[in-house]
């Protein structure tokens, strides 16, 4: 497998993993400062050890058993899906019809509510480590999607994009860990932005692929979907953005 087809499968996989990991991240920062460290940190170890099996298993059946174009409609299919409801709900929110999405909030709210639990020093915090696993397997599971998808081409591009993943979760558990703090520097909204644009490029192209289309210049023309992607969503920000009255733009954005 050439080198083009791996980037291909590990940066779309590693870019979209990084803003998954940093929504687990910031529940799990929440839960061990709060209530300590053990509880949150099994539940996580848990939660990956689950991720990994179902990566193992559903991932590598995909990829040996289904014919490649079959699952080429599929997983471009799919892709398409869950990149426009990445995209949907990033313009809504650059058009000011749906609040920014705030980890300091988040983290802040997060805590208030473990707080409200109150604490157990005396025994097994079975409250943290619930709510860790619950936050790494929801936020994981798009993570082994995108996996998943993006590893459909082969087993060398599936060990490709696990590699961005599992590189994108140690980069920003390693800066959570380093700050304890929320990643709230990093772009998110902006972030969600691109990935829902990528993810439906990718959709599109292999949807393509997987019905016999011919695309110019073959993976060279993923940028230029792309493109096309990000005009048209800014375009869509615009438009909704003048149609909406400033009264109402402002109050959506501090709910």
């Amino acid at each position: 497998m050439d080198l083009t087809t791996l980037a291909i499968a590990a940066t779309p996989s590693f870019i979209a993993s990084a803003v998954e990991f940093v929504e687990a991240t910031t529940i799990v920062l929440a839960v061990g400062i709060t209530r300590g460290w053990r509880a949150p940190l099994a539940g996580s170890a848990l939660a990956a050890l689950t991720l990994a099996v179902i990566v193992g298993t559903l991932g590598v059946a995909l990829v040996t058993v289904v014919p490649e174009h079959l699952l080429l409609v599929l997983v471009g299919t799919l892709l398409l899906l869950f990149g426009l409801r990445w995209l949907r709900k990033a313009v809504l929110r650059f058009a000011g019809i749906v609040a920014l999405h705030d980890e300091e909030e988040i983290y802040r709210k997060e805590v208030a509510e473990l707080r409200a639990q109150g604490l157990r020093r005396t025994q097994w915090d079975w409250v943290g480590m619930i709510v860790a696993y619950k936050a790494v397997l929801l936020e994981g599971i798009e993570v082994a999607f995108i996996v998943i998808a993006f590893g459909a081409k082969g087993i060398g591009a599936m060990n490709a994009a696990i590699v961005g993943a599992i590189a994108a979760g140690i980069i920003v558990i390693a800066l959570a860990a380093a700050l304890r703090h929320p990643l709230t520097a990093v772009p998110e909204n902006w972030m969600k932005f691109g990935v829902g644009a990528m993810l439906s490029s990718f959709g599109v192209f292999w949807f393509g692929e997987g019905v016999g289309a011919h695309w110019p210049g073959d993976a060279a023309s993923i940028p230029l979907i792309l493109g096309a992607y990000l005009v048209a969503s800014w375009l869509a920000v615009r438009l909704l953005n003048g149609l909406l009255p400033q009264g109402a733009r402002v109050e959506a954005r501090n709910v």
